[in-house]
């Protein structure tokens, strides 16, 4: 029996699974998908939000914060990618009543790193906006991570010190036993003292199967917009513009790597397994962006995709031991989950304790996961031919030309604490198949690597392009965008 079954590996159940990993407790994580990372964790801003916008009356306001102040030593442990850059709500009216309302709320949630600017001072920030913006609320220590990359960073270290992951394992009903649960999913069952509900989307769904119906998850899309590795570079910090009750609005951010973002719009007429993007809403995130930033090229696009946020019916997230003892519902974590989740994962094993399992330190815990990868400055293709034309095995080899991905961290993330069974996996963890050609050059390369390592064939067709998911191609935006100029 397991002390702990932690239901999903996204971010927020492989933080309380490495949070747990600090203690003498044996910890089941079960995942229905092929990888962790699978859902909202991978498909999001990528923002470690400073703290301002959520009321600081709810469980959002009150854990952003703290979450946001553990990423730094995190990332020191972990590597898997956080800088802070500071964001920017900027506005375009004389009046600065509702950044003053942003500022005092962040005040109250506990931030001291708040100012309102002006227009020169906010051009001196980020030359590259529109000149026409009049205040903007500065948040100094709000940044950006790759949110796959922390979860999978969770989980590899989780593993590492003890913890258990079993990967295409649905849970398909929640039983009360004497002494704990009985956890039954498509491909055998599981006993545990305590279960986390970590599900993400289908939190509901889990939450019901013991009896616990007091809420929903109503899932809400937002669609984005992806530019090719260096196209961010212009950008210092996060701009936001004032946020509505859907959202914080359209954002204009770098990633971690340098590439361009922007979006997400909302919508609430969503399925929980869409994540097609649409013509019509892209282009209007484009054009709501160049209203901000103007020298957005859409022939450096690469690609579109979609998020789906697990937003509750309370619309706050919901961090609780039910009225069945022993079974904690970790739910509704849409933004600013990703923030949160390390301070979710503490308040979790406090809930724990409080709920009676002993919690006895973990005298071999170690901290510390090597990257698989570290940011680098992209060569002139010229300069790595020879590298990219040497045969598989050879040491030096370079697999993706785009990204300019070593064999040998790819052999790297084959080899850790999670078997990677796809290529989409892969590019996850080495950024492999994810620059300008999507694929096109490096992907039967990554595949060939696979294959020699693992000693079974690779189904191609696993992979986002074949799932059926429609997304819009970089052709159909710059016909799209021509048509409305005639």
């Amino acid at each position: 029996m397991y002390d702990v079954i932690i239901i999903g590996a996204g971010i927020i159940g492989t933080s309380i699974g490495r949070e747990l990993s600090r203690y003498k407790v044996k910890v089941l994580i079960l995942e229905k998908n092929m990888d962790v990372s699978m859902g909202a964790t991978k498909a999001n801003s990528a923002i470690v939000h400073g703290g301002y916008a959520e009321k600081s009356t709810t469980l959002k306001g009150r854990l952003c914060y703290e979450g946001r102040l553990q990423f730094k030593k995190l990332n020191e442990e972990l590597n898997f990618g956080f800088e802070e850059r500071g964001s920017l709500v900027i506005t375009k009216e004389d009046d600065k009543e509702p950044l003053e309302r942003l500022m005092e709320n962040g005040i109250k949630n506990g931030l001291s790193d708040l100012s309102i600017i002006g227009p020169d001072e906010t051009r001196k920030i980020e030359p590259i906006l529109t000149h026409d913006v009049k205040w903007a609320l500065y948040c100094k220590g709000a940044g950006i991570c790759s949110p796959y990359e922390m979860a999978i960073a969770m989980a590899e270290n989780a593993i590492k010190n003890g913890a258990t992951l079993e990967l295409e394992k649905e849970v398909i009903d929640v039983k009360r036993v004497e002494n704990g649960f009985r956890v039954i999913t498509n491909v055998g069952e599981y006993y545990g003292k305590y279960v986390v509900n970590a599900a993400g989307l289908y939190s509901d769904k889990i939450s019901k199967m013991v009896g616990i119906d007091d809420f929903e998850i109503l899932p809400r899309s937002g669609e984005y917009i992806l530019f090719t590795r260096g196209t961010g570079e212009p950008i210092n910090t996060v701009v936001f513009q004032l946020p509505t009750k859907l959202g914080k609005g359209v954002l204009v951010a770098s990633t971690y790597y340098g590439n361009l973002l922007i979006g997400p719009d909302a919508n609430d007429n969503t399925d929980k397994e869409d994540t097609s993007t649409h013509l019509e809403r892209i282009a209007k995130i484009y054009n709501q962006t160049k209203a901000l930033y103007n020298k957005i090229d859409p022939r450096q696009f690469i690609r579109s995709f979609t998020g789906i946020r697990a937003r509750s019916s309370t619309d706050d997230f919901i961090i609780e031991e039910t009225r069945v003892k022993g079974f904690i519902n970790v739910a509704g974590i849409q933004s600013p989950g990703l923030t949160s989740s390390p301070a979710i994962a503490k308040m979790v094993i406090g809930i724990l304790a409080d709920g009676g399992l002993k919690l006895e330190i973990n005298p071999n815990f170690d901290p510390y996961r090597k990257p698989i990868i570290t940011k680098k400055p992209l060569r002139p293709i010229k300069e790595i031919k020879d590298l990219i034309e040497l045969p598989l095995g050879s040491k030096g080899r370079i697999v993706c030309r785009c990204e300019q991905v070593l064999e040998e961290e790819i052999v790297d993330a084959l080899h850790r604490e999670i078997k990677v069974k796809t290529v989409d996996g892969v590019k996850r963890r080495t950024r492999a198949t994810m620059g300008w050609c999507q694929g096109e050059f490096c992907k039967p390369r990554v595949i060939e690597i696979m294959e020699r390592e693992y000693g079974e064939k690779i189904d191609p067709s696993y992979d986002i392009e074949h799932s059926g998911v429609n997304r819009v191609q970089k052709s159909e935006l710059l016909d799209y965008l021509k048509s409305l100029k005639e």
